[in-house]
């Protein structure tokens, strides 16, 4: 099962590995989407997780314990098709191959590709990307 987390690390754990803890001790696939980390602060990491259920479930225990806060997050890129007229701009973009063209010129969007990086957003002329999040 492939989840995303926002975890909030408290200063004074900045230092610890603690991805790799979840990669060794847990058996868990790390995606590591977005990261602020600096030694000695407050850190956020936004992450996918790729592992079975009880994996998981023991993991997010093992951050509670080192109080590194674990908040499940859904986001996901929504598409305006109806309005799209077709451009490719954001392909021009998208390295994970989520917006493609195909032979008649018309965009596809696969959202199983898709890891939200959020660029097509700024690509967009028309502005036909939004990201929403849900818990």
């Amino acid at each position: 099962m492939k989840k995303r987390y926002v975890l909030t690390f408290p200063s004074d754990t900045t230092n610890e590995p603690i991805t790799y803890n979840l990669v060794k001790q847990f058996d868990i696939k790390i995606n590591i989407i977005k990261a602020k980390i600096n030694a000695g602060e407050e850190g956020t990491l936004l992450l996918e997780m790729d592992a079975a259920q009880e994996n998981i479930r023991k993991a997010r225990k093992y951050l509670e314990e080192n109080h590194i806060a674990c908040q499940s997050v859904e986001k996901k890129v929504h598409w305006k098709e109806d309005e799209c007229m077709h451009c490719g701009a954001c392909t021009a973009v998208c390295f994970s191959q989520a917006l493609t063209m195909d032979a008649n010129r018309q965009l596809i969007f696969n959202t199983e590709k898709c890891i939200v990086c959020e660029l097509c957003v700024k690509a967009c002329p028309l502005k036909l990307f939004e990201i929403h999040f849900s818990e």
